[in-house]
């Protein structure tokens, strides 16, 4: 028998590379952190702390946190009457356009996935068009047909709209998933009599599954934080959650407490439903596949 050969030793310059590649992975990491609680986690506590501000108090300059806190700003938003409904109506507009979303997208996508023809990089940007103009611009183009049509101030108004800007996310998520479905499957199905139709329906959608929960759960989000086709269109008799949060401003004059309580109330349906998906991602791979897609 052979006796085997120790490892040789590293060298110093493998030690020293060793050492500022974790040096650099360490800065790496505390950069993103520190990005991380700029960007989001201090605009959060600051709101919170907006919306817990005793009004007899008030918090000024140069007091880094309020002199008082009451839930004085939650209990009036809360025990606003109008704030119940902006919620159902957020909730069922934004559940109509993720539907919406998915059943209009399942075409275009297997076109974009598994039928070659030309100009199809023009058909993308094409698609892409809604995410690349400033939301304000479509609103306001959208708006002037839709006041002709007699959609403005309607909630089928507001759907069609809000599907407009949902739509890029779903066709996109569900092209990428469409395309690894086996072609052969497909082809099958055809050589044995069933139609297109029949096809989407029994072999594609099924597969495609995880596509249409992660584009679902973007359009349901996109949707229900949607500000400025809701506005255009909709407003005043149809008043989304964000189109509350607007009115709580006050108008001429900022108000930011009641502002800061309508903000988490916004931001919890989009906590919630981020939360699930990374509970099912950790044990779903398709879907983590067709959440990665974006």
């Amino acid at each position: 028998m052979t006796a085997l050969a120790p490892a040789a030793p590293a060298t110093a310059s493998e030690s020293r590379a060793a050492v500022t590649g974790g040096q650099r992975a360490t800065w790496l990491a505390i950069g993103l952190y520190a990005a991380l609680a700029i960007t989001l986690v201090a605009p959060l506590v600051i709101a919170f702390l907006w919306s817990i501000v005793d009004p007899k108090g008030g918090w000024f300059a140069p007091n880094l946190l309020p002199r008082g806190v009451s839930l004085h700003h939650w209990a009036a938003v809360v025990n606003d009457r109008g704030l119940v409904k902006s919620i159902f109506v957020s909730l069922f507009i934004s559940i109509v356009v993720m539907a919406l979303s998915a059943v209009l997208a399942m075409p275009t996508a297997y076109a974009l996935a598994k039928i070659p023809f030309r100009l199809k990089r023009l058909v993308e940007m094409f698609i892409l068009a809604p995410l690349i103009v400033p939301g304000l611009i479509v609103a306001v183009g959208i708006g002037t047909l839709f006041f002709r049509v007699g959609l403005a101030y309607s909630v089928p108004g507001v759907i069609l709209a809000q599907t407009i800007g949902t739509l890029p996310f779903m066709i996109r998520v569900l092209a990428a998933t469409i395309e690894g479905i086996p072609a052969d499957l497909v082809n099958a199905a055809r050589t044995l009599g069933a139609t297109p139709f029949r096809v989407g329906l029994t072999i594609v959608a099924p597969l495609a599954w995880p596509g249409f929960i992660a584009g679902g759960l973007l359009s349901f989000v996109a949707s229900f934080e949607e500000f400025e086709k809701t506005f255009i269109i909709g407003a005043p008799l149809v008043e989304t959650l964000t189109v509350k949060l607007w009115a709580t401003l006050g108008g001429k004059v900022m108000i930011f407490p009641n502002a800061a309580v309508v903000t988490f109330i916004v931001l919890l349906p989009t906590v919630i439903i981020f939360f699930l998906a990374e509970r099912a991602m950790r044990n779903d791979s398709a879907l983590a596949a067709g959440m990665g897609k974006l």
